[in-house]
Parts: C-alpha cells; sequence; structure tokens
C-alpha cells in the first residue's frame, strides 16, 4: 500500500494531554515525509485558528477543521460547508429544551457563546477557540455557522446525544468524543468526507491515506482510509474499527506510528 497523505486528529491522539507534541522530532519526521512527497493534514472538531496556532512553522499545512466543513491552509479555503438558516433555528430551538446544555455556536470567523454562559467555561473555550465572541443573542450571529458545540454532565453524554439524533433527524448529526462533549455537524459532513473531498482537489485517494484518531468523530475517517490507526487510549468502538493500533497519546503514538511508516 502507498501512503500519500497522513491525516491526524489533535486532542487525545497527536497532542499530550498539555496540549503539547516533540517538536524536534515532528520537524524531522515531517522533513522526512516531504522528501517522499508525503502529506501531513491535520483533521479536527477544532476550529481552523486554533488548529494553525501549533504549527506556526509550517505556514503550508492543510487542516480538515470543524469535523470536515471547514477545509483550509493558509492561503486558500478549499471548502466550506454551513448550515441554512432554518436549519441554525431549528437546531437551537431543541438545544433550548435540554437543561444543562452550555452551546457554543461555531462560524467560519469565530464561534459565539451567551452572555450568560458561565464565564469560566468560556474562558476553558477559549483554549479550544481562538476566535470566540460573547454575545447577547444567538439569531443575531452575521455568520456562516459550520457545526455546534454543546458540554453537558459527562453522564448524560450518551442520552443526549440519542435523544439529539432523534430529534435533528435529516437536519443535523450529533457526535461525541466523550467526557460531556458533543459536535452538532451536518448530516454526511465528517472528516472522511473532508478528506475525501481534499483528496480530489489532491489527487489522493482515501486507499492511499492513513488517519490517527481516538474519539467517535474519527471513526468515519478510520473505517474509509487505506490505513487507520487508533491510540491505545482511543474509545473502544474506535479501535476495533482500525487497521492498526499505536501507543498512547502521552508517548507521542502518532509520531511514532509515521517513523515506522517512513522505516518500511
Amino acid at each position: 500500500m502507498t501512503i500519500k497523505l497522513i491525516a491526524t486528529d489533535m486532542d487525545g491522539t497527536f497532542l499530550t494531554d498539555d496540549q503539547t507534541y516533540d517538536q524536534a522530532r515532528f520537524a524531522l519526521l515531517y522533513q522526512q515525509l516531504q522528501l517522499r512527497g508525503m502529506r501531513f493534514v491535520v483533521a479536527s472538531g477544532n476550529q481552523y485558528y486554533q488548529l494553525k496556532s501549533f504549527f506556526k512553522a509550517y505556514p503550508e499545512l492543510i487542516y480538515v477543521a470543524e469535523n470536515g466543513a471547514y477545509i483550509r491552509d493558509h492561503q486558500t479555503v478549499y471548502a466550506q460547508h454551513s448550515f441554512s438558516a432554518a436549519s441554525v433555528a431549528a437546531i437551537l430551538a431543541q438545544l433550548k429544551t435540554i437543561a444543562h446544555l452550555k452551546v457554543l455556536v461555531c462560524g467560519v470567523n469565530s464561534a459565539y457563546a451567551l452572555t450568560t454562559t458561565d464565564p469560566q467555561h468560556v474562558a476553558t473555550m477559549r483554549h479550544y477557540y481562538h476566535h470566540l465572541a460573547v454575545v447577547d443573542r444567538f439569531d443575531a450571529i452575521d455568520d456562516a455557522i459550520l457545526k455546534f458545540a454543546i458540554s453537558c454532565p459527562p453522564a448524560e453524554t450518551d442520552a443526549i446525544v440519542a435523544q439529539l439524533r432523534t430529534a435533528l433527524a435529516g437536519i443535523a448529526e450529533p457526535t461525541s468524543s466523550g467526557h460531556g462533549d458533543i459536535d452538532i455537524i451536518q448530516p454526511g459532513r465528517n472528516k472522511a468526507a473532508g478528506l475525501q473531498e481534499l483528496g480530489a482537489v489532491l489527487g489522493v485517494k482515501l486507499s492511499e491515506m492513513a488517519a490517527f484518531g481516538d474519539g467517535g468523530n474519527d471513526l468515519e475517517m478510520l473505517r474509509e482510509v487505506g490505513l487507520g490507526i487508533a491510540m491505545v487510549n482511543a474509545q473502544p468502538d474506535v479501535k476495533a474499527v482500525a487497521d492498526q493500533i499505536t501507543t498512547n497519546n502521552q508517548q507521542q503514538g502518532v509520531l511514532t506510528a509515521i517513523a515506522k511508516l517512513l522505516a518500511n
């Protein structure tokens, strides 16, 4: 199998728990990838502006951000998929009916929290959304909406996902990375779809890609690429669809597996 592109999730996968990675080791591996004409792509549910902050020395990197809804590099937007105004209104109406939710609306230009949101939660979210505005009303936002990011009590995650899957059928799909975090994404918009779209631009098939992940929003990507690699710390259902398992994110499992790929 010839691998022409390597895609990685970030939180719980490429990054250690303190949101860092071995930059010197990555620089050496990245140089080897470039010499072989292999692309390195970031595929994450997170915001583009946050993701690129980890790779300031690599302005040419392409990001499949917001679970595939927004694909771009420093200069070029390759794809942008947003919810219709009617879908945004329907989703917000549904979220209002569920207690204990903290909601972020994620647009192309910024993410948005309400002024009534717990300030501590907003401060935490700023680590993941470097462009985050606090607004009085969600219905006054002037932006293309890519996804919704919800935080709920961890024990209620599965029940809320199931409730939203039914309530939003045909409008949106809830996906969970566990730990009380739920993303509401556009139907059919996931990391695999994003990589396929990017591959069409770059001339790379999904079967010529390797991908790394640990959470529910990585399932389609690991299932559909030529080589799906799960972290040993991944959710059981993610490990079940993977072709290989690498060491955990704390041990830089992605870099270890890339080194093995290059050695072969």
